[in-house]
Order: structure tokens, then sequence, then C-alpha cells
């Protein structure tokens, strides 16, 4: 059976014994057979349909279980009334830090109301499990068993266990806003993040078309909230923010757009983005206009004043990218891009 003392996990064995390789003794059977014991009643049952019922008192809960043999199951059934946060920590009998003198490696698995499973939980290098994740309201399932893992397997993964488990309201994401703004050629971004998680990662990203985002600034500093840069080329600019909290959870802000012009005023779209068939053009004067979609075929053409125009543009029904060109005999001509969403 070897030497446990000092190791982690101990467990029965099923192998070789002292009489040689080909001599194998199942520990178990022995302690069983020759010395008139029994393994323990099953204390609880491993279907859904059996499972043991778990209330909350004061929103957490705590239960003792044994796993008896290695095809012991423990099925778990608990009620939510409200989306929220809920943690287990699954903890196998011991006697010291890290679970020591443990001999039970446990694995918890999750299952929704349809009985599909959600996800397992069994961290390769402890003998406890832990679940932190957000849930709707239903009915849930949890099975409790003992497992192998890369040091032993789960011939005697077996003894006592206690969860403890807590349920409370969603640490909410309370604002994420991304503001931006041009100083003569400077494009200036500041943003808002509060939260009760901890960002873990956030990425100022841009993009010129409306669809493909690349990373802009990727700062070391997490407690960064602004950044200033001047871009390289002229025309539209969009921008947002995707932070990643501690809990794993990803975010996106509200998207900001900037435009960079050359020194010579020209017409200007609002927004490169429409709902509807009506486009809004800022313009510094009389320009003519005429919009295109993306294969070239023409849909509107017509003239500019100075000031706020709205164009009505009753061919533009499908959603995608479309083209609107400004010119002018004297300054030149501009083209621009939108997308009908």
């Amino acid at each position: 059976m070897g030497v446990g003392y000092y190791q982690n996990m101990t467990l029965w064995n099923l192998g070789p014994n002292t009489y040689g390789c080909s001599s194998i003794q199942n520990d178990i059977d022995k302690i069983i057979t020759q010395n008139g014991l029994s393994l323990r009643t099953d204390d609880y049952a491993a279907t859904f349909a059996s499972a043991t019922n778990i209330t909350f008192t004061n929103n957490q809960f705590t239960t003792d279980g044994i796993i008896t043999q290695n095809t012991d199951q423990d099925m778990f059934k608990f009620n939510l009334n409200t989306t929220g946060r809920f943690t287990l920590s699954a903890i196998p009998y011991n006697v010291g830090t890290g679970n020591a003198g443990s001999d039970l490696d446990l694995q918890v698995s999750l299952y929704n109301s349809s009985q599909i499973l959600l996800n397992v939980y069994n961290p390769g290098v402890l003998l406890s499990s832990v679940i932190d994740t957000s849930l709707n309201p239903g009915t849930y399932y949890l099975k409790v068993e003992g497992r192998g893992n890369i040091y032993a397997p789960n011939y005697a993964s077996l003894g006592s266990y206690s969860l403890q488990g807590t349920f409370g309201s969603t640490l909410p994401l309370r604002r994420l806003e991304l503001k931006g703004s041009i100083n003569n050629d400077l494009h200036q971004l500041s943003w808002v993040i509060d939260a009760d998680e901890q960002v873990a990662h956030q990425v100022l990203e841009y993009s010129t078309d409306g669809r493909h985002f690349t990373t802009l600034n990727d700062p070391a500093d997490l407690s960064l909230r602004h950044y200033n840069y001047r871009p390289t080329s002229f025309g539209t600019i969009q921008y947002r923010l995707n932070v990643t909290f501690d809990n794993g959870r990803q975010y996106y802000s509200n998207i900001v757009t900037l435009k960079k012009t050359g020194s010579n005023p020209r017409p200007e779209l609002i927004s490169n983005f429409i709902t509807d068939s009506k486009i809004e053009v800022q313009s510094p004067g009389n320009y003519a206009y005429s919009i295109f979609d993306y294969s070239g075929k023409a849909i509107k053409q017509g003239n500019l004043v100075n000031g706020s125009n709205l164009i009505q543009t009753p061919g533009i029904v499908s959603g995608g990218m479309y083209i609107i060109r400004f010119n002018d005999a004297a300054a030149g001509i501009w083209v621009d891009k939108f997308i009908r969403q």
C-alpha cells in the first residue's frame, strides 16, 4: 500500500503486492472479505428523479455526504427564483492546508432543468472543486463523485465531503461609456468603467468601415482611462472599448465616431450608419451629391445647401454598405461610405 504519511492524497491500492508484480491485491476487497466489514450504505441517490432537494437559508446552504465506492454518485437539486451569482465550494474531508490527508478527489457537474450538462468542475491540481457562475431562474442539479487525477486512478477516490453554496445578486456592470472629441487634429478618447469586478484587460479598438475593429491601444496600466493620438489618414474612424473583468466576462462600450478632415471644408455625414432611408449631411456650401450601392449602381443624385441637409433615399431598402460622393467644380470630389443597418 506504500507510505502515505507525507502525501497530500492517500488511496487504497489495486495492483501488485509484495509477493511480486504478477500478484494483484485489491485492498478494498481484502478489508471487506477478511474482516467482516461492509461498505457504508449509500447516503444520496444517483438519479435526477431521486435527487435530494437543497434549500437556501439566508441565501446559503451547507450539506455533507460520503462517496462510498468509485461508482457512487450523489445527486442534489436546487431552485432559483431570480437571476444571480451562484457559488459552491465542494471540499473533501482533510486534516490540513491544501486538503492534506484527503482520500477523495471531488468532481462536481452542474445540470439545468432539462438535465443538460452545463459544466464540469474538477481543477486538475486540486482535490476540491469550486463553482462561481451566473444562473437564471430555474431548477438545477449537482452531481458529486470521486474521480482520479494525473497521479492516481479513481479506484479508491473515496471519503466524506461537504458542500457550501451561496446565491446572491449578480455583480453588475453599472456603466461602461466611451467619449471622444477632436482638438485640432488630435483625437481625444476617455472612458468610464463602473463595476464591482476588477478590470483584467482593456483594449481600445478602432474601425474605418464600421464592421472590422482593430486594436489601437492595449495599455498595461489597467487604471488608465484616456488615450490621445493623431490619426495618420483622413476620414471617419469609429472607436469602442473592449473590457474583460476578472470573472471572465467581456463587454463592449458604445461606439464613438470621429472624423479627421483636411484644411479645406467639405460636406460631412452626420453618421455613417442609417436605420431608415434618411441621410443627414452637414455642408459648408452648395455641393452636388450622388449615391451608389457597392456594385456601382446609381441610386440618387441631388444638390446640398449650406448647413444641415436631410436626404430622403427610398431606393435604399436593404442592409449593406453604400457610397455617397460630394463634388464641386472648384473644390474637388470627396467620397464617403455609410451602412444601412
